[in-house]
């Protein structure tokens, strides 16, 4: 029989530990070619090892070809920093569930794949016609339209059209406030660069939109989730996390919590921004979802009158996901700065996409075109709900609109395990804990209410009983 040395397999995952922080702050840009390595004094006392543990790990990165060492000086990185892997930021999750795989696999299938976990409307449901009608009366109009960079802030007259379009949900912005860019990603992305650092600290909803976790990874961002709840985020638990944590940003989704289809009451962002304002923080509020919400709610752009709220959205969800054009409101002291950035990273923003998107919401036909959407949604939550009741599921919430539903599985059933079979059956699902940064919701699935035609349940129903635990012996 083999004797396993403990004390040598301690030793050996303290060295990996090294070897991970290093490589980790490499990646991350903390530590950029040619910088020097903290002391092996240092380094032992910072993460609680011996300073032979550090030896050792140096040496092992320098036969790798990762660091060198210099007699009498230390040691230093050398070579190119290693290309941002976002799969080693997160939580190990298997490639079936992974999100980045899901959006990639949702958008390279065809319609034969069933798509109750993707977070878009289909294209029959978009205004077709009317998108024609406005590229055709663009193709006819001056050919600078066509072909020139758009001015740094974006399109003059669609900007201004967008400031009289935030004032309905009492958002005061000047069109001076508005910065256009080719897409809500393209503004997320550009608002961390502008306020993220390698290292700073941000809060976000626990579940909240998946895509916010590998846009906040892309920058090195340190993630600290507050547990959401149907009527907004948890305010004590926010309360500790601002409080331990001294966090820079705070990310959130405006209408319609993705993937929740929550909406936060207005005594509870009337006590968040209290909150946000006594610790000093920035906010990013994600609202691509504003169309879709009859009834207009307060927001905490409105409630802070643009002091330290950036307010951003598209129009994918609602018009066209082909033509890109998304938009951030922000502050007037961060106009400049945020210009700047926009020109240094992009130069521009698609101009052909702007004068599209405001033909078609000048037109009298986009308000009835959403109307219509809001009333095929409704429909079809309703559908949903009492099929997803029928098959054993329960909801978290009832959504008073939007696309989408958060329902649990029954019992021991786990997400990943029936997404895993759905995908075998040709469906793709929206596992839980893709949304949740501290992997809370093992039990949950998000459902696109427009995406799940009657066979999504047949599917499901057989992908749920292949994932049924074996009854014990």
């Amino acid at each position: 029989m083999t004797t396993i040395d403990l004390d040598a397999l301690k030793e050996t995952s303290r060295v990996g530990l090294v070897i991970a922080d290093v490589r980790e702050r490499v990646s991350r840009g903390g530590l950029s070619p040619g910088a020097r390595l903290p002391s092996i004094r240092h380094c032992a006392r910072a993460l609680a090892v011996s300073n032979s543990t550090v030896v050792d790990a140096y040496e092992r990165l320098v036969a790798a070809g990762e660091i060198a060492s210099r007699r009498g000086s230390g040691f230093y990185v050398i070579g190119a920093r290693r290309p941002v892997t976002l799969a080693e930021r997160g939580p190990p999750l298997e490639r079936e569930i992974d999100p980045l795989w899901v959006m990639r696999h949702s958008l390279e299938t065809g319609d034969e794949v069933l798509k109750p976990g993707c977070g878009w409307l289909p294209g029959d449901w978009m205004p077709a016609d009317a998108i024609r009608r406005a590229l055709r009366a663009e193709a006819r109009g001056p050919v600078e339209g066509l072909t020139a960079y758009g001015p740094p802030l974006g399109y003059a007259p669609m900007r201004a059209l967008l400031a009289r379009r935030l004032a309905e949900r009492d958002i005061a912005a000047d069109p001076d406030q508005v910065v256009l860019t080719d897409s809500g990603t393209a503004a997320l992305d550009l608002l961390c660069r502008l306020l993220v650092r390698p290292g700073d600290t941000v809060v976000v909803d626990d579940p909240c939109y998946f895509n916010f976790l590998n846009t906040l990874r892309a920058h090195g961002a340190r993630i600290v989730g507050v547990p959401h709840t149907p009527n907004g985020p948890d305010l004590d638990a926010f309360a500790e996390t601002v409080r331990l944590h001294a966090p820079r940003l705070y990310l959130t989704t405006g209408a319609f919590h993705n993937p929740t289809g929550a909406t936060a009451a207005p005594t509870i962002q009337h006590r968040l921004l209290g909150l946000i304002q006594a610790h000093d923080m920035m906010v990013i509020e994600d609202d691509i979802f504003a169309d879709f919400e009859s009834e207009p709610t307060p927001r905490l752009a409105a409630f802070d009158g643009l002091e330290r709220v950036f307010h951003l959205g598209s129009f994918s969800k609602m018009l066209s996901a082909s033509i890109r054009c998304g938009f951030i409101v922000a502050p007037p002291r961060w106009i400049d700065a945020l210009v700047d950035l926009k020109l240094a990273t992009t130069f521009g923003s698609g101009d052909l996409g702007a004068r599209v998107v405001g033909r078609l919401l000048s037109d009298g036909g986009e308000r009835r075109h959403v109307e219509a959407v809001r009333a095929r949604l409704a429909r079809a939550r309703g559908e949903t709900r009492e099929r997803l009741l029928a098959a054993g599921l329960t909801l978290w919430n009832e959504p008073r609109g939007g696309m989408f539903l958060w329902a649990r599985l029954p019992g021991p059933l786990s997400a990943v395990e029936v997404s895993r079979a759905a995908m075998r059956l040709g469906m793709v699902l929206a596992p839980g804990d893709v949304f949740s940064i501290g992997q809370r919701a093992g039990g949950f699935l998000r459902f696109n209410v427009a995406q799940s035609p009657p066979k999504v349940f047949e599917v499901l129903e057989r992908a749920m009983r292949a994932s049924e635990p074996s009854p014990r012996a």
